[in-house]
């Protein structure tokens, strides 16, 4: 059933054909926003058939500066504003440890997890600035907060989506844009199903909730901070981890 928290606020959500992204649309959505569910998989289509005439698939690669402008300028066109961008397009890469970690295999975990939110910012505060505001949620990562040995790209990418968000949100504060970090801990999605039982049951024991996060919780959160309930807060780093880091 419907509810108002975001009614009728147009928001961005890009990775959203599965995992967090698909949670967040879904939930934006729910609570009354006029979604653009962007993706580069062609999946995005499926995520906009579910959800109806409030929904446009936009196809998108967010490394591309021209894509990411030509995103937000659908849903200008289509929806007739711009609110919300939840910057969420990303991807873990490989594994191996720093000494060993190839070259391309970093520039490409960068261009997508740190550029493309770099990118997504840059074009939607141009945008915001001009109709007096808006919320900009960028997916970070409790990874961009502690170490995960073999995730030296991934880690990267994830502490300079961190700094990306302060800096913006001290530079745009007086312009009405908030600016804030998501910092997941390890959540139940498709980008995870490829760890071992083990690792998986060590994270278990390592959290004090004893379990792993799922996506609607985490989209839940950016329902928070898409809304007006969260317009004193900007340039925070929102840990949703179930006490990982804390021990």
């Amino acid at each position: 059933m419907m509810t108002t928290r975001l009614q009728n606020k147009v928001a961005v959500v890009t990775g959203a054909a599965s995992g967090i992204g698909a949670a967040i649309a879904r939930r934006f959505h729910e609570q009354g926003a006029l979604v653009v569910a962007a993706d580069i998989s062609g999946q995005q289509d499926q995520i906009a058939a579910e959800l109806g005439e409030r929904c446009l698939a936009v196809q998108v690669d967010v490394s591309v500066s021209q894509e990411v402008q030509e995103m937000l300028a659908s849903a200008y066109s289509h929806f007739g504003g711009l609110d919300v961008l939840c910057n969420n397009a990303g991807i873990e890469g490989s594994l191996a440890l720093t000494a060993d970690f190839d070259e391309d295999e970093f520039d490409r975990i960068m261009a997508i997890n740190c550029r493309g939110v770099f990118l997504g910012m840059r074009h939607a505060i141009a945008i915001m600035q001009k109709s007096g505001g808006g919320s900009i949620i960028n997916i970070a990562s409790a990874a961009g907060m502690v170490a995960f040995p073999g995730m030296s790209a991934y880690c990267a990418s994830k502490g300079a989506v961190r700094m990306l968000t302060k800096t913006a949100a001290a530079e745009y504060g007086s312009y009405g844009i908030r600016v804030n970090a998501i910092c997941p801990g390890v959540i139940t999605t498709p980008l995870v199903a490829h760890i071992s039982e083990d690792i998986v049951e060590g994270v278990k024991q390592r959290t004090p909730l004893g379990r792993l996060g799922q996506p609607q919780e985490v989209a839940d959160l950016a329902v928070y901070l898409a809304s007006d309930e969260s317009r004193f807060v900007t340039g925070a780093d929102m840990l949703i981890d179930g006490g990982m880091t804390a021990i």
